[in-house]
């Protein structure tokens, strides 16, 4: 198993029971229904990866599942510890993050971009030093008034709940192809089916 190429995917949100169905914890339920598909155990809490880990092997490809537990706003220093202590590459890195920007479900695959004021991946940012790292957005709609806090706090509507299931399964998909034919390849396919 040492010799598989290693990877890095990483599912935004907030620990606790109060953060778990939340818009902002989008990245937590695709990691562990991904972890679920493969038969990945997480240990609860890594030091070294400053979160929950999972390991194991998917697509011959040895993969680390990390949830940081160091909340949204610091999630850069959970991903960097992480990327270094297992020596994962860039190029081998993906980040799951909601979206507001996006309507409800629609999945964006991009190899680089700007955070959208998302806080997670700013703070990614500026601990990776720069914007060239893959993620999947995943959208969680557009609020129409109040917080934007408040919106990704929020829990999901009962229908929205309803499509979830088919949200999560095409996202474990977009990580697949992501594994299986590189960003482009996954790209190409993601981007276009959605």
């Amino acid at each position: 198993m040492d010799t598989l190429e290693r990877f890095l995917l990483v599912g935004l949100g907030n620990p606790g029971q109060t953060y778990e169905t939340t818009r902002h914890n989008i990245g937590f339920r695709v990691l562990k229904a991904l972890a679920k598909k493969y038969d990945i155990s997480f240990s609860p809490s890594i030091s070294r990866a400053k979160g929950s880990l999972g390991e194991g092997v998917i697509d011959e490809k040895k993969v680390l599942l990390l949830m940081p537990l160091t909340y949204m706003n610091e999630s850069g220093l959970s991903v960097r510890k992480c990327a270094d202590y297992y020596k994962v590459p860039k190029d081998h890195l993906i980040i799951l993050a909601d979206d507001v920007a996006l309507p409800f479900g629609k999945l964006r695959l991009r190899s680089q971009g700007g955070c959208g004021g998302h806080n997670g991946l700013k703070s990614i940012e500026a601990h990776l030093g720069g914007q060239d790292y893959t993620r999947l957005r995943i959208g969680v709609s557009d609020r129409e008034r109040g917080e934007l806090a408040d919106y990704v706090l929020g829990q999901f509507t009962d229908r929205e709940e309803e499509l979830l299931p088919s949200v999560i399964e095409r996202a474990i998909l977009a990580l697949e192809a992501f594994l299986g034919k590189g960003v482009e390849g996954a790209m190409e396919e993601v981007n276009r089916n959605d």
